[in-house]
């Protein structure tokens, strides 16, 4: 399992200046970043792979079960854990257990 660390309860808004609006805002979009394409991985697994799935989906935590995966699904979740690495190069805010 895959599991990331974010910070406790952080709000945030964008800057469309490119100057960041608060000093969080990286902590702010690396969570984004990660929430983003592991919520786009659960639905791509259900919805275009075909795979049943449950999963515990919490702050700061997801978790992700299946049965049987496909060609499909593998090629998802690969495609997913390279997101995840390039954001964790970026932010280094990733803890793979």
């Amino acid at each position: 399992a895959c599991h990331y660390q974010d910070m406790p309860d952080m709000a945030g808004e964008a800057s469309q200046s490119g100057v960041p609006a608060d000093p969080r805002s990286d902590a702010v979009n690396r969570v984004a970043a990660v929430s983003a394409i592991t919520l786009t991985m659960i639905e791509g697994l259900r919805e275009i792979a075909g795979i049943r799935l449950t999963e515990t989906v919490e702050s700061g935590n997801v978790s992700v079960k299946w049965q049987k995966l496909n060609d499909t699904g593998k090629a998802l979740i690969d495609t997913w854990f390279l997101g995840l690495c390039h954001i964790n190069a970026q932010y280094n805010c990733i803890r793979f257990i």
